[in-house]
């Protein structure tokens, strides 16, 4: 057993797993529809390819940056008729200047070895939720012989070591749930078929996690000490 590790950071990134039309919200965290998606990218597959390999593997998320939630809007336009057009205000949420560390477990290690290397080498623009959302490099940290569990829990911090010195390292996982006795909800980010006509997703059980990570730096900051030197 192994797990991939992700970094997943960028100025920008949405990952929306419910809401639809005018309004379209984003998670927390990345979803493993997106993270999928994301990885189907870099394998180079079609939009049609099974997602049967991928959607094998357990996913798990850790928010090392949760950043800040804001909105855009967009002026769309629909066909009413064959001479008349209608504009309408579109809402888009996404989330500004998050990490994340996402693994990706697995039995298969040779499969995992294949999704790093296509990760690094990717055949299809890699983008976070929305196709103007770049990663930041790198993305890839490789694969732990720990499980899910484990390696998320292991890892380094992936926030910036100046935020380190002002923040407590408090950090939120999400992970798949092995059974449907330890899910604490469910999410319908599990992609069944990324076809832009027949686009079919089913649900996951998740539990959420938290812990203090051992390497913060965090000290408190007294505002006044500076008026004794």
């Amino acid at each position: 057993m192994g797990t991939l590790l992700l970094r997943i950071a960028g100025p920008m990134q949405s990952w929306g797993s419910e809401s639809k039309f005018e309004t379209r919200r984003t998670d927390a965290m990345p979803t493993k529809s997106g993270i999928i998606g994301l990885l189907a990218a870099a394998l180079g597959w079609k939009r049609d390819a099974s997602l049967e390999e991928l959607n094998a593997l357990r996913f798990g998320v850790r928010a090392d940056q949760p950043g800040h939630t804001t909105y855009d809007f967009q002026i769309a336009r629909y066909q009413k008729t064959k001479k008349n057009t209608e504009a309408y205000l579109t809402y888009r949420y996404y989330i500004e200047d998050g990490i994340f560390l996402v693994g990706l477990e697995s039995d298969n290690i040779d499969f995992l070895r294949k999704l790093e290397y296509a990760v690094r080498h990717p055949v299809f623009h890699l983008f976070l939720g929305r196709r103007s959302y770049v990663p930041t490099q790198p993305i890839s940290l490789g694969i732990r012989d720990e499980n899910l569990e484990l390696s998320l829990r292991n890892e380094s911090w992936l926030a910036p070591s100046w935020r380190q010195s002002h923040e407590r390292a408090y950090l939120e996982m999400q992970i798949e749930a092995k059974n449907a006795d330890q899910a604490m909800f469910v999410k319908h980010d599990q992609p069944q078929s990324f076809n832009p006509y027949r686009r079919r997703y089913s649900e996951r059980g998740v539990y959420i996690d938290h812990f203090l990570i051992e390497d913060s730096h965090y000290t408190e900051h007294d505002i006044f000490s500076e008026l004794d030197k």
